[in-house]
């Protein structure tokens, strides 16, 4: 009995020796570097996002703005990406992963110094759409190459690298607008006529401009990652492909098998061609796809985060105060991402968004409650905030760290380019919609009906996940690919 005993902890012992070993021998700090610089295109996604709302005042009265053309200011950068998502797919099919994210980095560093220098409004737009195009390459290709440089068993917390860097870029864009004015107001740069002008006299300029310096980090800093590996062997270049995968996984036998999973799946038939996605398992994972993306448009958060200082004064709030619920709703945001990281491989995609949709749900109709009876009850507007930051909470949680997991591994190599991008342009369809839409939606619906409209959207994003959507999470890229066609 004893010896028994001994021998189940000594096999105990050595499997856990063993997997020790082998995530000793993968270069877990090279993955991790790979990914860091991949997802610096998401903190450029999210600068450019939230940086406009410290602009749009100012613009529009230097320009003479009516609500139309604020509208189109602020929609413009929304119009570029939706352009970047539909090429995005074919430039890194054709051209690699790589040449790809250089493009992305020289459209937001030519759109900073453009916005920076623009000498009339048109100009402005013009730069804006640059770097929406820039968003909308982005979006796809950062986090597709995370994903096929990510170890399997870290897969999911790597590609949330990407989502993070989104919330750190919106808290990026809040500090630099803050910071940028207190140095207007202290009237700083007076000595010099062009950087008075941009940080002083129309510091909105130099709101938009900042957003150059990361861009051009990120320019330089793509020269040091490697193609894609799994790129690579769709163009028939195993050699460059094995030493990618040979530095990745430490071990050249590991590489090895795992260049051969690839090779396998690829000598299936499966070259780069868009007529694949015609085939019934694919197409099904396309719509799938498409219908994940623009239904967590719907649910709400998009008209949280931009709306959100409109929300709280209609509650009654000081501007000040709406200012600061709307940044503690950024922290929130970028936090929870950060746990979303952590547990997302553990947990599995499925679950976290059984839980976190569900929570949402309960917290968009407790928002909804609060816009009938709260000022009736004479209910403090910081329930309010609270009922905000825990729908936050589920939201960054869930679906939000989730869906550019799931775009990202769902599709097989050799169409994944063109399927994320159709997926990432109905996602920016449905952003631009719900942008335009929920000024009207609060006015015409009130509060009440919008975030009750938000609870009830939620319904069949997580029946369809529930569904039609396989847990994806511990299984390598070819292994999800087996089985959509199984």
């Amino acid at each position: 009995m004893q010896s028994s005993i001994g021998r189940i902890n000594a096999q105990s012992d050595s499997g856990v020796e063993s997997e020790m070993q082998n995530e000793a021998r993968q270069n877990m700090g090279y993955v991790v570097f790979l990914s860091v610089v991949a997802a610096l295109g998401g903190f450029l996604f999210g600068y450019d996002t939230a940086v406009i709302s410290g602009t749009i005042d100012q613009v529009a009265g230097q320009y003479h703005l009516d609500p139309m053309q604020q509208g189109w200011f602020v929609g413009c950068a929304l119009v570029g990406s939706i352009a970047g998502v539909l090429v995005a797919g074919v430039l890194s099919d054709r051209l690699g992963r790589k040449k790809t994210m250089i493009i992305s980095a020289i459209l937001f560093t030519v759109s900073g110094v453009g916005c920076a220098v623009s000498g009339s409004f048109d100009e402005l737009v013009i730069n804006r759409i640059i770097g929406g195009v820039g968003i909308g390459v982005v979006s796809i290709i950062s986090p597709l190459y995370i994903s096929e440089v990510a170890i399997t068993k870290y897969r999911g917390r790597l590609v949330s690298l990407y989502q993070l860097a989104i919330t750190i870029g919106f808290l990026g864009a809040y500090l630099v607008n803050y910071e940028l004015l207190k140095v207007a107001a202290a009237g700083a740069f007076s000595g010099s006529i062009p950087l008075s002008k941009i940080f002083v006299t129309e510091f909105w300029r130099g709101m938009l401009g900042m957003e150059s310096l990361p861009a051009f980090l990120f320019f330089l800093v793509i020269f040091f990652i490697p193609e894609s590996p799994r790129w690579l062997m769709m163009r028939q270049q195993d050699g460059r492909a094995l030493d990618v995968m040979g530095r990745i996984y430490g071990d050249p036998r590991e590489a090895a098998a795992q260049a051969d999973e690839v090779r396998r799946q690829l000598r299936r038939g499966q070259r780069s061609d868009w007529r694949l996605l015609l085939k019934p398992a694919y197409f099904k994972a396309l719509l799938i796809g498409v219908a994940i993306a623009i239904l967590g448009q719907f649910m709400g958060v998009n008209a949280v985060l931009y709306y959100g200082p409109t929300i709280f004064r209609n509650s009654g709030l000081s501007d000040g105060d709406s200012l600061l619920y709307q940044v503690l709703v950024g922290a929130v945001n970028a936090l929870t991402t950060v746990l979303a990281l952590l547990i997302i491989d553990k947990v599995g995609r499925k679950k976290l968004v059984y839980y976190g949709v569900s929570g949402m749900i309960l917290t968009l109709l407790l928002i909804a409650m609060y816009f009938v009876k709260g000022q009736a009850w004479h209910i403090p507007a910081v329930v309010l905030l609270a009922f905000f930051l825990m729908y936050i909470f589920f939201c960054a949680v869930s679906i939000c760290a989730v869906i550019w997991v799931l775009l990202s591994e769902m599709y097989p190599t050799a169409v994944r380019g063109i399927a994320m991008s159709i997926a990432g342009f109905s996602l920016w369809i449905g952003t631009y919609l719900i942008g335009q839409l929920t000024p009207w939606m609060l006015a015409t619906l009130s509060p009440a009906g919008t975030f009750l409209l938000f609870a009830i959207m939620c319904l069949p994003y997580i029946w369809i996940v529930w569904k039609q959507v396989p847990e994806t999470a511990g299984k390598s890229l070819e292994e999800i690919e087996r089985m959509w066609e199984n």
